[in-house]
């Protein structure tokens, strides 16, 4: 096939999947013109059932916590997947990096990203933090958390520090964070089956007043481990590409 009848077969692809996108959208309600029951009846019960403001949170964590557990699982297992495979490179015949890595002329970082990095981190760490552990009141939960806590990782390596990112961030550490993570998600599922309720049940207490930072039980407990699970998934899989690029391997680079 010639380059113009690859571009000529793309271009038809691409045609027909944008009309089915479009029609699917004829289909969809006007903005404002909610026409499903299950978002009217979360909104009427929500609160007053959890004790927490935040109804996205309360239908990820508790009404619906069994599927978000699955979702907390399936970045688990791509992060696991990732280290298995590099890892498994990493065994073939390493060697140090001298010889070909010295030659190599790479740009320093900018002072104007080292700056911004710097300046960013600690405020990233907070902002992370507080997704991570304010489920329960506001918008914001421990998957947005967690990836903002993971971002905060990053800019210690745009700064220039890979050194720096790789103490703070040692492998370690980071599985067993992982692993802690994903496995607490679950155990709080075991735990209202060892009081006699169903799995995932909220079985704390739901604080004094909807909205109060100790509020919704068992919500905002789940939300920060999956906030600590995600964060060790990204970290980790940042981790072990940067790894990838400092080696030098026999009949290769």
């Amino acid at each position: 096939m010639t380059p113009a009848q690859r571009r000529n077969a793309f271009l038809i692809a691409m045609a027909g999947l944008l009309g089915f996108y479009l029609w699917g959208l004829t289909g969809l309600p006007g903005f404002g013109h909610y026409p499903g029951p299950y978002g009217d009846i979360v909104n009427a019960i929500a609160v007053a059932r959890t004790h927490a403001t935040g109804v996205v949170s309360a239908v990820n964590f508790d009404f619906r916590g069994f599927d978000t557990l699955g979702e907390e699982y399936i970045l688990f297992v791509a992060a696991t997947g990732v280290a298995t495979v590099l890892r498994h490179l990493r065994s073939e015949r390493d060697r140090a990096p001298t010889d070909e890595a010295k030659d190599r002329k790479v740009p320093p970082t900018s002072d104007a990203v080292r700056l911004t990095a710097v300046v960013m981190t600690g405020p990233t760490v907070v902002v992370g933090w507080w997704l991570t552990t304010h489920a329960q009141t506001t918008p914001s939960g421990g998957f947005q958390g967690g990836v903002v806590l993971a971002t905060a990782f990053i800019l210690v390596y745009l700064a220039g520090q890979y050194l720096t990112f790789e103490r703070m961030s040692p492998l370690k550490v980071t599985d067993a964070a992982e692993a802690v993570g994903a496995g607490s998600f679950a155990a709080v599922g075991v735990g209202a089956l060892v009081v006699g309720a169903a799995y995932l049940t909220d079985v704390l207490p739901l604080g004094h007043s909807p909205g109060a930072i100790n509020s919704s039980g068992t919500i905002a407990l789940i939300s920060f481990f999956v906030g600590i699970e995600v964060a060790a998934a990204f970290v980790l899989i940042c981790s072990e590409l940067l790894e990838q690029t400092l080696l030098v391997r026999e009949g290769g680079s």
